[in-house]
């Protein structure tokens, strides 16, 4: 009996075709049906047959490219739900959205650093160098598919205005991922690090996430940028010690481990730039020997020897120098003018004015950036910038005449009431 009923299950097919052929015989002699008949009824539906032939063809190619599509999502563990039924996920949200990000998160992260690299140079002015170290770096870390520690956690030290916090952002925009942004000379108390991390049940606050540990909860892959990272009180520096060393950090309002595995540590210093300038141009082809004077000359200007030891990299920013102080300062004006609702003309800032700018610049060295002379530009003409949009202009050309007047000028046709202001730039 037991061989038996595999032997019948193997015979299913051939039994079910005998059944629907004694069926159709039964039905043909209950109909009175005869050959003459249905030949017949085949002739007269002769036309029909390349319609239903084509008809079929197209089913047939369509349920092809169907179960290819369904082989492709099983094996990025997605399988499609069939069935008449419009899916929960098609009627409530954008099902083919999610199903991409799932994928992405499942396959192995990879990223051309090559490309990286580039785009961070197009828009971090003046640190080459950087931009193709740290794209190289993540690529390298985020293929590894076992971590026990964030993706990274890297130092950006140098002067001021020299891009550092720029070039996290960017990096988080390129990389597509959120920003934590965290300005860290707002943590010199000792309670300073109840923020990020939460109070203690009992304590005010205590209801509600830290802003760091909220922040990886919703965003577990984020760009976290401690801003001026000297500055943070001792205490706040110990809670950072977990999050880099163990891969996780601590909510103290309930005691939730949140992961840091997935995120990416930017920390930015002002401290020891003149030695670590020195030590980055003397030693730029011997990365090993520039780590370990670097980590000396950091930890000689105070900074904590327990978050030195868990950085993964440390990267020199370099003084702007030459045209690179031109080319940030005119980007500077842009993004100025733009505050004000307006756009600047192509070849629309007067040269004479960025060569102004880089004689104070260098006058004045490394004390003053190219941002802070900015600002004093910015004082000159941004009466002339408000009368110009009062006037319905889209569009200006910064000028600089013979005695050193600057003035905002309507590039767009609108007439000149004479209204703009004109400032003098001291040289």
């Amino acid at each position: 009996m037991k061989d038996l009923l595999p032997a019948l299950n193997r015979l299913m097919p051939l039994m079910m075709v005998i059944f629907l052929v004694l069926a159709s015989v039964q039905m043909a002699i209950s109909l009175h049906l005869s050959l003459a008949s249905f030949t017949h009824f085949m002739e007269w539906c002769a036309p029909a047959w390349p319609v239903l032939a084509a008809v079929g063809g197209i089913l047939t190619l369509g349920g092809l490219l169907f179960e290819t599509r369904a082989e492709r999502l099983a094996r990025k563990g997605l399988l499609r739900r069939r069935g008449w039924m419009m899916d929960v996920l098609a009627r409530l949200t954008n099902r083919n959205a999610l199903e991409e990000m799932l994928a992405r998160e499942q396959r192995e992260t990879t990223i051309d650093a090559e490309e990286l690299a580039a785009n961070l140079r197009a828009r971090v002015i003046g640190q080459d160098q950087v931009c193709e170290d740290i794209a190289t770096q993540l690529r390298r870390r985020l293929a590894l598919q076992v971590r026990g520690k964030p993706v990274g956690i890297f130092l950006l030290a140098g002067p001021p205005g020299t891009g550092k916090t720029y070039l996290a952002k960017q990096l988080a925009r390129q990389l597509g991922r959120p920003l934590l942004h965290f300005d860290m000379t707002q943590m010199s108390s000792p309670h300073a690090a109840t923020q990020l991390f939460g109070s203690p049940k009992g304590y005010v606050g205590s209801d509600t996430y830290g802003k760091l540990t909220g922040g990886l909860k919703e965003k577990p892959d984020a760009v976290v940028l401690l801003d001026e990272i000297e500055k943070a009180h001792p205490d706040v520096f110990k809670k950072f010690l977990t999050a880099w060393n163990d891969g996780h950090v601590t909510e103290a309002s309930t005691g939730q481990q949140i992961s840091t595995v997935r995120c990416i540590f930017v920390l930015t210093s002002n401290i020891a730039t003149e030695a670590l300038t020195e030590i980055a141009d003397r030693l730029h082809n011997d990365p090993d020997r520039m780590r370990a004077e670097s980590v000396e000359a950091l930890r000689q200007a105070g900074f904590a020897p327990e978050v030195l030891n868990r950085l993964d990299r440390i990267f020199v920013f370099r003084t702007l120098k030459g045209l690179d102080i031109a080319r940030v300062s005119a980007l500077e004006i842009e993004g100025m003018i733009e505050s004000y609702g307006l756009k600047v003309e192509t070849g629309g800032i007067d040269a004479g004015l960025l060569v102004d700018v880089m004689r104070r610049q260098s006058r004045m060295g490394d004390a003053a950036s190219a941002r802070d002379l900015v600002r004093s530009i910015e004082d000159m003409i941004s009466e002339s910038l408000i009368v110009a949009r009062q006037q319905g202009a889209e569009m200006v050309r910064i000028v600089r005449d013979e005695d050193g007047t600057i003035s905002a000028k309507i590039a767009d046709g609108t007439p000149d009431n004479g209204d703009a202001i004109h400032a003098r730039l001291t040289p």
